[in-house]
């Protein structure tokens, strides 16, 4: 361990979920030690180490190691006075979809109507009275459209219930993101590299285990041809389209870059503001009748990046900067280690403005 680190990374139960982290850092002689926020003594090992600095990297494999990571950063942070970035607003929103809708709703963020039912009886006399189809049934975790089933008749929407509460988990992808395409290379690739075959099958398996049988959550559906992705990482914002694919933008990977409009950046700088949300990926539907509103389907303050850059204007990599009461576009690539060197950049530069 380093004599004087100025960082903890605390990984969760994945074993090299710390990765991105250890790069930034390495990159510009950050001393730091990882922790494993999942392990029996990972109170002692913190407070072992001379720093209140926290990279976060949350769990969203396992509603189990969700529950952990949230249930043991509220303690570091309210406790003992940690400086968490991602901080504890965003991990607990994130992959949470169940706290993530009464968060919303509380706070009165305009997003689509969400259902949550404990009840098998309440969620049947709920579906009996819908009369507008389809209607989207979600596991509380699942990223890249994984657990998003389209519910398209009442007979579809019953069955679903009936599956959920007996068990069948809600439908949540087990194996591989067929729309990523090129499964071929990606399974030769696989078998090329022992230990990433493995973890992967290791991913699957926690997934199949990890079975949605108490609840039920519905979303209406927005019709849409796309949805917005926007990030936001301390000052910088970026912005592009997720396109559809079959039924679903989530997980497609296809994207459209092009120059965002500014209220779109208008509207996620005032709700990122007000929250202190500093690392964010906000996923957006625009109104289906009212021009310039928005409606919040998602956040994640750790997010995939399948292209090396977030955002394009005219050709041309860079970010949107709020500054002398105006947007500004900034070309460079500023989405380095998929976003990790300026999430770094931003934690180290909030970290000093707060001690």
């Amino acid at each position: 361990m380093p004599t004087n680190p100025t960082a903890i990374i605390l990984r969760n139960e994945i074993a090299d979920s710390d990765l991105k982290w250890r790069l930034s850092c390495e990159k510009i002689n950050l001393d730091y030690v990882v922790i494993d926020l999942s392990a029996a003594d990972w109170l002692e090992q913190i407070l072992a180490v001379p720093t209140k600095l926290l990279l976060t990297r949350p769990a969203g494999l396992t509603m189990p190691f969700k529950i952990l990571y949230d249930e043991r950063l509220e303690i570091l942070v309210r406790d003992l006075g940690y400086f968490a970035y991602p901080n504890l607003l965003e991990v607990k929103i994130y992959e949470n979809k169940k706290y993530f809708a009464y968060w919303l709703k509380a706070n009165k963020i305009p997003h689509p109507e969400t259902f949550i039912f404990y009840h098998r009886e309440e969620a049947h006399d709920w579906a009996k009275k819908l009369t507008s189809f389809p209607v989207i049934g979600k596991t509380n975790i699942g990223a890249s459209g994984s657990g998003v089933k389209i519910l398209k008749s009442a007979s579809e929407l019953e069955k679903y219930i009936d599956s959920t509460f007996s068990g069948g988990g809600g439908n949540k992808r087990v194996g591989p993101n067929l729309k990523k395409g090129r499964l071929v290379q990606r399974a030769v690739n696989l078998l090329l590299k022992p230990q990433q075959l493995k973890k992967k099958v290791k991913v699957y398996q926690a997934r199949a285990l990890d079975v949605q049988k108490d609840f039920v959550l519905f979303q209406g559906y927005v019709p849409h041809t796309f949805e917005w992705r926007v990030v936001r990482i301390g000052d910088s914002f970026f912005a592009h389209k997720k396109m559809m694919l079959g039924e679903m933008t989530s997980g497609s990977l296809i994207k459209d870059y092009g120059n965002p409009p500014l209220q779109l950046f208008d509207f996620v700088k005032q709700l990122t503001d007000k929250f202190g949300l500093f690392s964010q990926a906000v996923d957006v539907f625009e109104h289906p009748t009212e021009e310039f509103s928005y409606l919040v389907n998602e956040m994640q303050c750790i997010f995939g990046q399948s292209d090396a850059y977030q955002m394009q204007v005219d050709g041309i990599i860079g970010r949107y900067i709020w500054k002398q009461d105006k947007w500004f576009f900034e070309a460079r690539d500023y989405n380095t280690n998929e976003s990790y060197d300026l999430r770094l950049e931003t934690a180290l530069k909030m970290y000093h403005q707060n001690v």
